[in-house]
């Protein structure tokens, strides 16, 4: 008698081996179909690539924007594979017809799944139609801010001073507040100084203290004046524009160059001061 175990090992190799039949019997069957369909899908691969790049070289010598670009030659890519495709299925004699209603059926019945998804192509086709920002500018959406580094039609990817990569669906950025800063970033600060100093003079070293960085741009100019008049302090307010990959930079930068430049001047910048009475209470 056969113990169990054997008999389901042999079972388990008998359907291995029937698969292993079939697949060999398909390849010497369609030998030469799958020799030509794999020739057919290496060129059509190479022509898509050489045709996306050409699109893209002619789309910059004329001066189309970069973002448009990059969508032509992507969608002249994804034509020229979908024929290549369909002519290497019909090197199996498979007709292309009954893929495309079994396709329109997968649609129609996943229409909903799919919401989601198309939405996104939707809102990215109308973010390259209508270009409220492009490649290099630096937009503030959802939460998050970064530079464009890609719009696709899924989504946008967003890059940050720190190299990080943010991607977010296009669904999520149509309709809602878009800030676009374009290549710069805004910096918003304050120092204070003592009530005792000359506010014009301390305004005076922060103006020429901004001048001394080339990053800072001058349209629009550095803005400096106060800001508030706090208890311990007046508040000097600055708002200056920064190129957005060197942010945190500097503006670490500034704000030491700020320090050495008051203490230089002989500005103080004031602590938090609180006067303590102590009243004693009268003994009866």
């Amino acid at each position: 008698m056969i113990p169990e175990g054997n008999a389901l090992i042999g079972e388990e190799i008998q359907t291995i081996q029937k698969i292993i039949d079939v697949v060999v019997e398909f390849c010497i069957q369609y030998s030469f179909q799958i020799v030509g369909a794999l020739i057919i899908l290496i060129v059509g691969l190479k022509l898509s690539g050489w045709l996306s790049r050409m699109v893209l070289r002619v789309c910059e010598k004329r001066a189309v924007d970069i973002t448009l670009a990059k969508f032509l030659a992507s969608s002249v890519k994804l034509l020229v594979m979908t024929f290549v495709i369909i002519v290497a299925i019909g090197k199996f004699g498979i007709s292309i017809a009954p893929f495309i209603a079994a396709l329109g059926a997968l649609a129609f019945g996943s229409s909903f799944a799919l919401a989601g998804p198309l939405s996104n192509y939707g809102a990215g086709l109308t973010l390259i139609l209508t270009r409220p920002f492009v490649v290099g500018n630096t937009i503030t959406v959802q939460g998050v801010s970064g530079v464009v580094d890609e719009i696709r039609l899924a989504a946008t990817l967003l890059e940050t001073e720190d190299g990080e990569q943010i991607t977010i669906p296009n669904k999520h950025i149509v309709g809602e507040v878009l800030v676009n800063s374009f290549e710069n970033k805004i910096v918003e600060t304050s120092v204070g100084i003592s009530y005792g100093d000359d506010p014009e003079k301390a305004i005076e070293v922060l103006r020429q203290t901004l001048a001394g960085f080339d990053e800072i741009t001058q349209e629009p100019a550095p803005l400096i004046g106060i800001e508030t008049f706090a208890d311990s302090s007046i508040n000097i307010g600055l708002r200056y524009w920064v190129p957005t990959k060197k942010y945190f930079q500097i503006l670490y930068q500034v704000n030491l160059a700020i320090h050495k430049a008051l203490a230089a001047a002989e500005i103080t910048i004031p602590f938090p001061q609180r006067d303590v009475r102590l009243v004693k209470a009268e003994q009866g």
